[in-house]
């Protein structure tokens, strides 16, 4: 029961790391000029509002699972339905886009390092927080999470802020990978100056492009990732 507990608490914990993740779009987009999310009633906690049931739940599921029994590490794909914005409502038509799509990613790296912080200041002895984050980070070994952390508050919010922290930093890092439709695409048309052609071109083939650099060449973003797991974690002890 304890194990089925965490893992619920694990894919929770991300719903609403998505959730958070778009309403910063929405709410960066209404304080540049634009209320399109706020009509769309996208700007609120409410998950039914946000949740897409095949690439918010479904597809994260099939891919954590399937990385893990393919690679030995766990690798999540997902998203919630695209917030929607108009960019001609934005005061900077320059750079607004560009804030509007990094707000996800900002809000994801702040929710990451207060949560590392906090867990850092919980009262939990150091062997004890090595042991839970080995368990949880390296082999997800439930059982062993579930009896680490039995009879002791401090140890039940130390795993909890950790799968704060992972998914947290996983949901930054991918999308700030600068392919369509991720947030950092945003960014990389406003730094460069790119023909609106090709843009519509990389927009139309972004997904598939970004889909197959992940499932056949997961080295590089992976090893960006375990850079910065490993440093936000480290906070943690």
């Amino acid at each position: 029961m304890q194990e089925a507990i965490l893992v619920i608490f694990f894919f929770v914990i991300l719903i609403y790391s998505i959730i958070i993740h778009e309403v910063a779009h929405g709410v960066m987009a209404l304080w540049l000029g634009d209320k399109t999310a706020k009509y769309a009633g996208r700007i609120t906690a409410n998950p039914f509002k946000h949740i897409d049931p095949w690439f918010t739940i479904v597809v994260p599921l099939l891919t954590f699972y399937s990385s893990l029994l393919l690679f030995g590490r766990a690798f999540a794909f997902g998203g919630a339905k695209p917030v929607p914005y108009n960019p001609y409502n934005l005061k900077n038509q320059k750079w607004g886009p560009a804030l509007v799509a990094l707000a996800g990613p900002g809000v994801n790296i702040l929710i990451a390092l207060v949560f590392a912080i906090a867990a850092r200041l919980l009262v939990v002895p150091e062997l004890l927080k090595i042991d839970i984050l080995k368990n949880f980070f390296f082999y997800m070994d439930w059982t062993k999470m579930s009896s680490d952390i039995a009879g002791s508050l401090g140890s039940i919010l130390y795993i909890l802020f950790l799968m704060i922290v992972f998914w947290n930093v996983l949901l930054a890092i991918f999308n700030l990978i600068p392919i369509p439709p991720l947030d950092g695409s945003k960014l990389l048309f406003a730094l460069f100056p790119i023909k609106i052609e090709t843009v519509a071109l990389f927009e139309q083939f972004g997904f598939i492009i970004l889909l197959v650099l992940i499932l056949l060449f997961p080295g590089p973003f992976s090893a960006v990732l375990d850079f910065f797991w490993a440093l936000f974690f480290g906070i943690t002890l």
